[in-house]
């Protein structure tokens, strides 16, 4: 039987006025296209449960890499009542510096990582800007380090965490990305990560333009529609509507968290 689990985004970052070409393969560099919002998300069961899903970056990423920067991913989560510093499981879906920045928040974590993932970000790719620009190369030498130490454990493919709680190896966006499948009191929700920056780059079939196999991210949007009970339930890794369409779980918490395992308002096949 599996476990309800509660699920939650936690908006710690944005970045506005992104062009077309920016989001989309093939988008035209003049038009507009809206922002970037950055998420962690976070899911937790009745019984204490509590599994992180990445990091984030802090203030010296935003300001280097000219974000906005709202809040500490870590602070996010203590607005949930959750402290970072007991958190004893992450996912990493990916390397990428918004994905993993914040990982010395997390001491006593066991971090969930794919094998493709650390052995694409370590290898022959990443002596190329087009694939390494989105990692941070102290980052991902830090988490060679928590390697040594035993903190990192390592999946290849599919594989259950807990009842209720799985993780999907995708690929596309780069080598080793995984998705988190939840269970939760709306049936399964898949947090997919950067497996569609937007709902529009699975809805309307337009990849994201920073991927290492465009055919497998597209592959990956069925994959994603297998893992969720409705084609609602998939939760997009950058798109501002997630603030949108799902409700804070207080007013307090209005703009910095939304609870996911509620049915999404206004949701159409694409806009």
């Amino acid at each position: 039987m599996s476990n309800i689990w509660e699920a939650y985004a936690i908006r710690y970052a944005t970045l506005e006025n992104r062009s077309s070409a920016a989001n989309f393969i093939g988008g035209d560099i003049h038009e507009r296209s809206g922002a970037l919002d950055f998420f962690i998300w976070v899911v937790r069961s009745s019984d204490g449960k509590v599994f992180v899903v990445d990091t984030g970056f802090g203030a010296e990423a935003a300001v280097r890499r000219q974000r906005q920067f709202i809040t500490t991913p870590a602070r996010g989560l203590s607005r949930l009542g959750i402290d970072p510093s007991t958190v004893e499981n992450v996912v990493i879906t990916h390397l990428h510096y918004d994905h993993v920045g914040g990982f010395a928040d997390f001491p006593k974590a066991k971090f969930h990582l794919q094998d493709d993932e650390m052995s694409y970000a370590t290898g022959r790719h990443m002596c190329h800007a087009f694939f390494n620009h989105a990692y941070e190369v102290e980052e991902v030498v830090s988490i060679v380090r928590e390697v040594y130490k035993g903190r990192v454990i390592f999946h290849d493919g599919d594989v259950e965490l807990a009842p209720g709680l799985s993780v999907h190896k995708l690929g596309g966006h780069t080598k080793g990305l995984q998705c988190v499948r939840v269970h939760t009191r709306i049936g399964w929700v898949v947090l997919a990560s950067d497996s569609a920056h937007l709902y529009a780059n699975m809805l309307e079939e337009r990849p994201f333009p920073i991927v290492h196999d465009a055919a497998a991210m597209v592959e990956a949007w069925g994959r994603l529609r297998e893992l969720a009970d409705s084609e609602n339930y998939i939760v997009p890794g950058h798109d501002p509507l997630v603030m949108k369409r799902y409700a804070p779980p207080s007013a307090e918490l209005a703009g910095l968290v939304v609870r996911l395992d509620a049915e999404p308002r206004g949701m159409t096949r694409a806009e």
